[in-house]
């Protein structure tokens, strides 16, 4: 049982790396594609939309997901009722957005978001369909099946969106992609898992449900403000290319970070799940999520905060220059964002999913007072005391750990620090080694190899466990616990 729990966790984590690394590689290849050919007025008109989708997802999804997770044998009764109510409150979503579309384009004084809005919200009754079989994936760790899906359905619907831009589709290349991507993740789940729903209705499974799924779709609502907060109030207030920017450089950022927390998502809570029952084994297997996500986050987003100016203006061009320092600063805070997804996921593992949605509302409240606070200084302003206050935000996450399963501040600093630290050298290292080249392609490949090289020699040199059990891994021999 331990054992085979390794090996699945193990796999799982591998296939969620191999998921999302080839997820964002994909993701860079087609916004490199797109950015060069539309520019900031068409992000921002896309990009003030993403806060109403955002919510619409998890008033659909109804906290259900991950509820449905957390029971250790859920039946297709369960997977049923769970489906038939996601399409029911998705459709009715999608009428009230349909109906709204022209209140939105009045808000953000832009005509053309009556049309956007109403094609690109189709996407809620269709993402509906295939949320109760992504919960199965998840459940199963059918994480290279999740892969395959992702892969295929961002190849189609990214080279779909890239032949519109450059036929002079302008934004709605943005929105076909979106729509397109969907559809493909849709029908992927349904050829992949054995469970169907049924006509055969039965909604009483939700009533176990209902505690734990009310407290994570409000934080699930939470959450979404909190991502979107700022696109939206940019979005009101100031000229809808600065909007572009900052959607820019915020698109760049979360693709890194997500390639770390998406991958430690799709096995941190069905593991915790199954260890949360033995104490000590508990925090052994916390630990050690931590350390590998402190293994791949620092460097990570720090390499991309040191590369970011070479990589925009030759990556997207010299028009998005202005999106290069808000990349910077956003990358300090997204290379501490993967660790929320640890302790989100421990607290729900443990039934507390009403400590996650408090947290996340106090991070929200205080969000949105340092917007106000901060306004009247400007973007870059408002964009430094954000990223400074996801850093801060992480020990208030970790009273999470203190309180369900005796974690240490200790812990949290033995398993995070060195990582940090080495990264930071390394980066540091890397700018001064190459400060003097100025042909930006020779200084953003020089940059990445030697970055990378002292980071594993690093690694290397101080014995690193878990750099140390990857390869042990990777070359199938046994990884202890």
């Amino acid at each position: 049982m331990v054992d085979n729990l390794k090996e699945r966790t193990a796999k799982g984590l591998l296939w969620g790396t191999v998921n999302n690394g080839m997820a964002q590689l994909l993701n860079l290849v087609i916004g490199i594609f797109l950015a060069r050919k539309l520019d900031a007025t068409d992000y921002g008109i896309v990009g003030v939309l993403a806060i109403f989708g955002a919510i619409a997802s998890s008033l659909q999804n109804c906290g259900l997901l991950p509820a449905l997770i957390n029971i250790k044998a859920p039946s297709h009764k369960d997977y049923n009722a769970v489906f038939w109510i996601n399409l029911s409150i998705s459709i009715g979503l999608y009428i009230i957005l349909f109906l709204s579309a022209p209140l939105i384009a009045t808000f953000f004084h832009q005509p053309c978001l009556v049309s956007v809005s109403r094609c690109i919200f189709l996407g809620l009754p269709i993402q509906a369909l295939c949320i109760a079989s992504g919960a199965f994936m998840l459940k199963n760790m059918m994480n290279r099946e999740i892969a395959i899906i992702t892969i295929v359905s961002l190849s189609l619907s990214g080279a779909i969106g890239i032949l519109m831009a450059y036929q002079g589709f302008s934004y709605w290349s943005l929105v076909a992609q979106q729509l397109i991507n969907v559809t493909c993740i849709t029908l992927g789940r349904f050829y992949y898992v054995p469970w169907k729903p049924s006509l055969h209705i039965d909604l009483t499974p939700l009533k176990q449900m209902l505690n734990t799924s009310i407290k994570l779709m409000i934080t699930s609502i939470v959450n979404a403000l909190n991502f979107h907060v700022l696109t939206f109030i940019f979005g009101r207030f100031l000229p809808i290319h600065v909007v572009g920017y900052y959607a820019q450089a915020n698109k760049w950022n979360n693709m890194a970070k997500a390639t770390i927390s998406d991958a430690i998502g799709q096995v941190a809570q069905t593991v915790m799940v199954s260890v949360s029952d033995e104490k000590d084994r508990d925090i052994r297997v916390f630990r050690k999520m931590m350390r590998f996500t402190a293994f791949l986050s620092f460097p990570a987003l720090l390499g991309l905060a040191l590369v970011s100016r070479e990589f925009i203006i030759l990556a997207i061009g010299e028009k998005w220059m202005d999106s290069i320092l808000l990349l910077q600063i956003l990358c300090i805070g997204g290379a501490f964002l993967p660790f929320y997804t640890l302790y989100q996921n421990l607290a729900i593992s443990h039934g507390r999913s009403d400590i996650y949605m408090w947290y996340n509302i106090g991070q929200i409240v205080i969000q949105l007072g340092i917007v106000l606070l901060f306004y009247k200084q400007g973007i870059i302003a408002i964009v430094c005391a954000s990223s400074a206050f996801i850093v801060l935000w992480l020990l208030v996450w970790h009273l999470v750990g203190i309180r369900l399963i005796g974690l240490r501040f200790t812990h949290l600093l033995m398993d995070t620090l060195p990582f940090l630290f080495v990264a930071l050298g390394v980066m540091v290292a890397t700018y001064v080694i190459t400060i003097r080249i100025e042909n930006l392609l020779l200084l953003l490949v020089l940059r990445i190899v030697i970055a990378a090289a002292l980071y594993a020699g690093a690694m290397k040199l101080l014995q690193a466990k878990v750099m140390e059990e990857t390869f042990q891994f990777l070359f199938k021999k046994k990884v202890s616990q």
